[in-house]
């Protein structure tokens, strides 16, 4: 059966692209930032090669706007082209989807009561580009196979680190029902703590992304119910992405080990948080529902 064996938190900065694409990766400004991965990739390299990376991200207006936005959708297409966030398409290979999983899962998860908004055509950003490069680096195609998973975290109300932390769990639950042998990682982007205007622009704390970090790592589960309003005083407007890392977390189950970790500041006025986590015991809790709803008739 398919198996998650890691996960990865990434930071999903923009301006991490434009040094990745301008070869500038050595400059000294941008160096201590590149540095972070490059255990990550000799080690995905080496020993922790996906073949299928379920890639949790926002959307920065680029395939939704205003009109429609779902909390939680799930790319299920067998591309996903880069789209033009006003620039030009970032001179990166075409993300190539995995949908026979990607649709296993959307119905697990609805099946487990998740009201999954299904993407049948999407353009992805940087959101999920950036980490791909971050891990990769250049390449002609990318070695991986991914599901986007896009989460509501620009317009109000985004969805609770609970509920993140929940689909974590059930996304778990899916990928360990289908019958295929593949190497599954969970990623986790965005964050750490930004706000990008208003009187606080600028703003980075360190001591709450470290905070938030280190309680990622273990058997501890306090992130899950830290509420939306401390998320914004202690890390600004935009540091609510970090819920999206409470996803790839609650897919590993109860605990959790640490094979890496990076944290440098500043990157463009933003933190950078990185982390490669391992489940210890990938026992995540089973869902009634779930199994309620594959016994009842007409499933």
């Amino acid at each position: 059966m398919a198996q998650i064996t890691a996960g990865i938190a990434c930071s999903h900065i923009p301006v991490l692209g434009f040094a990745h694409d301008q070869d500038k990766e050595g400059d000294p400004l941008f160096k201590p930032a590149f540095d972070g991965f490059r255990w990550t990739r000799e080690w995905i390299r080496a020993e922790g090669r996906p073949d299928v990376v379920v890639l949790v991200y926002n959307d920065h207006a680029s395939a939704f706007d205003m009109d429609i936005v779902p909390t939680f959708a799930i790319g299920c297409a067998e591309t996903f082209p880069i789209c033009d966030e006003g620039y030009g398409p970032r001179p990166v290979p075409e993300v190539v989807g995995h949908p026979d999983l990607a649709w296993h899962i959307a119905q697990s998860l609805i099946l487990d009561e998740f009201d999954m908004t299904i993407l049948n055509r999407l353009e992805v950003d940087h959101g999920l580009t950036v980490p791909l490069s971050m891990m990769y680096g250049r390449v002609d195609e990318w070695p991986v196979r991914v599901i986007p998973l896009a989460v509501n975290v620009v317009t109000y109300p985004p969805p609770s680190g609970n509920r993140c932390w929940m689909l974590g769990e059930a996304i778990a639950r899916a990928v360990a029902s289908f019958g295929e042998d593949l190497n599954v990682h969970v990623w986790g982007t965005g964050g750490m703590s930004h706000q990008l205007q208003g009187p606080r622009a600028g703003l980075i704390n360190r001591e709450w992304d470290n905070m938030f970090l280190d309680r990622l790592i273990g058997d501890t589960q306090d992130l899950r119910h830290v509420p939306h309003i401390e998320y914004l005083r202690e890390t600004g407007s935009e540091g609510i992405e970090m819920v999206m890392w409470l996803i790839m977390r609650g897919a590993l189950g109860r605990k959790t080990r640490c094979l890496h970790r990076h944290y440098h500041v500043p990157v463009s006025n933003t933190a950078l948080g990185h982390l490669v986590l391992t489940p210890v015991d990938g026992t995540v809790p089973p869902s009634p529902t779930l199994e309620g709803n594959r016994a009842a008739p007409g499933h």
